[in-house]
């Protein structure tokens, strides 16, 4: 019995080395793991930093502008035509020709018109002069009263009879209503026209208008007389220069905008009607901005977003600031991985408040402090506190007033 039981536990003590042994060599096995896993972080380098351009936000001037797109318009404008018909005997317009009022243009046959204007001048003729000798005789009570009043009568048929067929006269030949440039001309000598044909079209284009239109909640900002800009593609940079004519006095009940008139100067005949054009209309008085470049901005649902360049150490001190305040743990400044020296740049994601745009800036009116630098290309491969390099070689456009780049 005794030899039985020290068999029992001669056997236990055995295991219990086994399962010694065994976490024993468990736990060197994990410590090697540890040992291992730690040596490989400390070799690790971190990421290289993203390369990125950046800006300072700086105070300018700006020209509070309402802008839109426009149509011009010539002063006067009319597709000529005669309410006619008839054959074309003279063309005294070339295309392009500079016209006065009253000019004579175009001349249909009036031949027949012509004998019968001569016909009729010549019955008035003697109808004044038959009434002439009825005055006379009327005077010595030769005649009555009633033959002198029929030769008045007939006398004033006979020159309203002139008159209209001077009239018809008149409608065989086209005169321009208004000074202007003519059109292309394509109607010779020996063409029959119908009446309502399109002979040529009249414009007026110095000056021209320009006709836009700006959103009903802009009307307490312009009145008449305000200076207006016009920009076309076609003259690139080149402006042209105005100043508000007319407001329509009606919104229109569809879009909520009303229609704007400008009156541009057109000297040099650059501007013809139909042209598209930008327009510029300044309004209000000149305020100052803290601006950047717009490619500096983020717009998320959320908000608006820009990255601040900041060194990590400053980053980390204004992040516990933050947390200290509002009563927080400090979040952690940097993504996870090596630690980032307390010298190197990184980013900073803020906040901020946009009230406008002006050509390739904007202006920020809430979130930034002037000589802030913020990153203006690269945002897409950044986060909160990654690192940055900057590379200003290539800049995005900052210009208040950009012009085309011709290739």
């Amino acid at each position: 019995m005794a030899t039985l039981e020290k068999k029992k536990w001669s056997t236990t003590k055995k295991m219990i080395i086994m399962i010694i042994a065994v976490l024993l060599l468990i736990a060197l096995i994990a410590g090697i793991k540890v040992m291992l896993v730690m040596k490989m972080i400390a070799g690790m380098k971190p990421p290289p930093p993203a390369v990125v351009s950046t800006a300072k936000t700086a105070y300018q001037e700006w020209q509070p502008q309402l802008r839109a797109v426009g149509s011009v318009r010539a002063a006067r404008g009319a597709d000529l035509a005669l309410d006619l018909a008839g054959l074309v005997t003279k063309v005294n317009l070339q295309s392009g020709d500079e016209v006065k009022e009253g000019q004579a243009l175009l001349q249909l046959r009036d031949s027949e018109d012509v004998a019968q204007l001569h016909q009729l001048e010549a019955a008035a003729a003697l109808a004044e002069v038959t009434f002439g000798r009825a005055k006379q005789q009327l005077a010595v009570q030769a005649i009555s009263k009633a033959d002198y009043d029929q030769a008045a009568a007939d006398l004033k048929a006979k020159q309203a009879a002139v008159a209209q067929q001077q009239v018809n006269v008149q409608r065989k030949q086209l005169r321009a209503p208004f000074a202007g440039r003519a059109g292309i001309v394509t109607i010779t000598p020996g063409t029959y026209l119908e009446a309502g044909k399109i002979i040529v079209t009249l414009q007026q284009v110095d000056p021209v208008f320009v006709d836009f239109h700006l959103p009903q909640k802009n009307l307490a900002d312009i009145k008449v007389g305000q200076k207006v800009v016009i920009k076309l593609d076609a003259f690139p940079g080149k402006t042209f220069e105005g100043e508000l004519s007319a407001i329509n006095p009606k919104v229109d009940g569809d879009t909520r905008n009303v229609q704007i008139e400008a009156k541009v100067g057109n000297p040099d005949k650059l501007l013809s009607p139909g042209m598209f054009a930008d327009v510029a209309l300044d309004v209000g008085t000149k305020a100052r901005y803290l601006t950047l470049p717009q490619t500096a901005v983020v717009y998320n649902p959320y908000g608006e977003t820009v990255y601040v360049v900041k060194k990590k150490a400053e980053l980390d001190k204004a992040q516990a600031e933050e947390a200290k305040k509002n009563g927080a743990k400090p979040a952690a400044a940097a993504p996870a991985g090596p630690p980032i020296p307390p010298d190197a740049l990184v980013v900073a994601q803020t906040f901020v408040t946009t009230d406008g745009t002006r050509g390739d800036q904007v202006s920020i009116t809430k979130g930034l402090d002037e000589g802030a630098e913020v990153v203006t290309s690269g945002q897409i491969k950044l986060k909160n506190g990654a690192p940055v390099t900057i590379d200003n070689k290539v800049l995005p456009a900052d210009a208040a007033n950009p012009t085309p780049q011709e290739k």
